[in-house]
């Protein structure tokens, strides 16, 4: 808990990733370094713990460099001026850490004088196969880095080893609690905005109301202008997740309330529509895959947000998700059987009072 309220969860995040970073490249190292060795088991084991724990170390810097400082500063550049830039940071910081791993193994494991274990290392780097072969190693291992942090970064946090082992190749039937959430009085505020103040105003908007639902593990589905959906699985800590979400999200946008007032003259307001059911979740498309989730329960949760609107209510549930949720009386009200559009029947909704 503590290091919770040291850390947002987007750095909690961003720190999980570089921990995986780090384990990942330290075990390619000891295999790579297993399959071309000769030495007696002793001397292997010795240097394979120095060696290990000498790249954990370099490996976590090179992934903070990654998911932090290098994601900052490139984040506004063409995709190629990005790769590049990066491609050569690393190499340059994968040269660095062979040299302390191969200056530690000849002068602590097999006790070479200082000059001979810096001879050894000169005389590597400069043979262009060794130095080819190394390259190609470290780009290699960059490009399938990569690779995790930009699925990461499309498909939500906790998605990537569900696409990378085919989980939703075939569609697949999931009980979810499902949340649409959008800006209040969306039309005026563009019109009073332009088009570019807009744009830069919602994309605050998200990523405020983003950091709190990654802070209660929501999985984000999509973002279509300045709308958020997102789920959790169906359970009874994810109810309490959701609901605590909204409250967060509510509270960051007042801590930012300032920011928003001086940069746009705006505070924006959000509703939110929640409910709970079956969803169909699979991977679609040709040329641009996506990952989709649909069913009935996406269309009704769609219709209880539009429902905010006209009954003037910020946040409206369905009676499904109240009667998971075990609110209090005075945390909701109810609105009575509401008309929703697609919909045969009417369904009871209630206004949250949270």
């Amino acid at each position: 808990m503590r290091f919770k309220s040291l850390f947002s969860a987007v750095s909690r995040y961003r720190f999980r990733r570089v921990l995986y970073i780090a384990i990942f490249w330290t075990l390619i190292d000891i295999s790579v370094t297993i399959l071309n060795t000769d030495r007696s088991v002793e001397l292997l084991v010795l240097s394979l713990l120095t060696r290990s724990a000498l790249v954990f170390i370099m490996s976590f810097i090179m992934g903070y460099l990654f998911v932090f400082s290098l994601r900052d500063i490139f984040k506004n550049k063409p995709l190629l001026i990005n790769f590049f830039a990066k491609t050569v940071i690393v190499l340059i910081a994968a040269l660095l850490m062979n040299f302390l791993v191969q200056f530690v193994d000849k002068k602590l494991i097999h006790h070479e004088s200082m000059d001979g274990a810096l001879q050894n290392f000169t005389t590597r780097t400069f043979d262009f196969y060794w130095l080819f072969k190394k390259t190609l190693y470290w780009i290699i291992l960059f490009l399938i880095t990569q690779l995790y942090l930009e699925i990461n970064d499309k498909y939500s946090p906790g998605v990537f080893l569900d696409i990378l082992r085919g989980k939703y190749l075939t569609p697949k039937i999931e009980d979810r609690i499902v949340m649409f959430i959008d800006l209040k009085d969306s039309t005026p505020i563009a019109e009073k905005l332009g088009h570019q103040q807009y744009f830069l105003f919602i994309r605050k908007f998200i990523y405020h109301v983003s950091v709190a639902l990654i802070e209660y593990d929501g999985i984000i589905y999509q973002y279509v202008g300045d709308e958020i959906v997102v789920s959790w699985i169906d359970n009874e800590k994810n109810i309490r997740r959701c609901l605590a979400a909204v409250i967060e999200s509510r509270k960051n946008i007042q801590k930012h309330s300032e920011y928003f007032r001086r940069a746009f003259n705006i505070i924006p307001e959000f509703r939110v529509g929640i409910h709970v059911g079956e969803v169909t979740v699979g991977e679609i498309g040709v040329i641009k895959k996506d990952l989709a989730m649909s069913g009935d329960t996406m269309n009704t949760t769609a219709r209880i947000r539009s429902a905010c609107n006209e009954l003037n209510e910020k946040f409206i549930v369905s009676k499904e998700f109240v009667e998971k949720s075990q609110l209090q009386s005075f945390q909701v009200q109810s609105l009575g059987l509401v008309e929703l559009k697609g919909k045969a029947t009417g369904i009871e909704l209630f206004s949250l009072k949270i």
